[in-house]
């Protein structure tokens, strides 16, 4: 627990994802992800009990503003839902249309399996950038499907992976229809994108997903 000067969390926690030193989720199997998943879905409890929303992060590699190299999860009790996940909510449910609307398309979608599918969204904002989401409306982040999706957002890592594990961001939105975001940190954000909000993806997503997809 570190304890946090800023009110809008209370405190900060560590799920270290193996015991054995391994620098990345890649390096995981689907059963070391259902423990990791366990972990998170405990603290949630916990937090809910105690009136707090639980965001749950990894971070990997320097580029992408990892202190260790030991792969570990970050567990932040909020005191409200963080506002780009509030941003998400909608009318209806907008995630449930954009899976219709890229299941019927095709050209972005890499794979479907154990209930979820796996997506290079339209306009990611990097090369590769990846979402993981349940295919039927489902609220609960921590559910029984959190395990299997942090194993396909690994599956993407090892399928980019060269000799060393790919730098990368991921973190889990519960905002109506829950989701994982995978970020690979392959390029560098520069101030177009941090001060516009423009962000330059050199890699088209259909691109990007056929090449996960025959990466196989």
């Amino acid at each position: 627990m570190v304890p946090n000067k800023y009110p809008a969390f209370e405190h900060q926690e560590v799920v270290v994802n193996a015991p054995q030193h391994v620098r990345s989720i890649a390096e995981l199997d689907l059963a070391q992800l259902e423990l990791v998943a366990e972990a998170w879905r405990l603290r949630a409890e916990a937090a809910r009990e105690q009136g707090k929303v639980l965001f749950a992060g990894i971070n990997e590699g320097h580029a992408a503003g990892a202190s260790l190299q030991h792969s570990h999860s970050q567990l932040v009790w909020l005191e409200a839902e963080p506002p780009v996940a509030h941003v998400e909510r909608g009318a209806g449910c907008p995630l449930c249309d954009l899976l219709r609307a890229e299941l019927a398309d095709g050209s972005r979608v890499v794979e479907q399996r154990d209930g979820l599918v796996l997506l290079c969204p339209y306009a990611g904002r990097a090369p590769y950038e990846s979402l993981v989401a349940p295919l039927e409306h489902e609220p609960d982040g921590y559910g029984p499907l959190l395990g299997a999706a942090l194993d396909l957002a690994g599956e993407v890592l090892r399928r980019l992976a060269e000799d060393t594990p790919r730098p990368m961001n991921l973190w889990l939105h519960e905002s109506g229809h829950w989701h994982l975001e995978l970020l690979p940190r392959l390029t560098v954000f520069a101030a177009l994108e941090l001060g516009a909000g423009y962000y330059v993806n050199t890699i088209p997503p259909e691109q990007a997903a056929a090449q996960l997809r025959r990466s196989r």
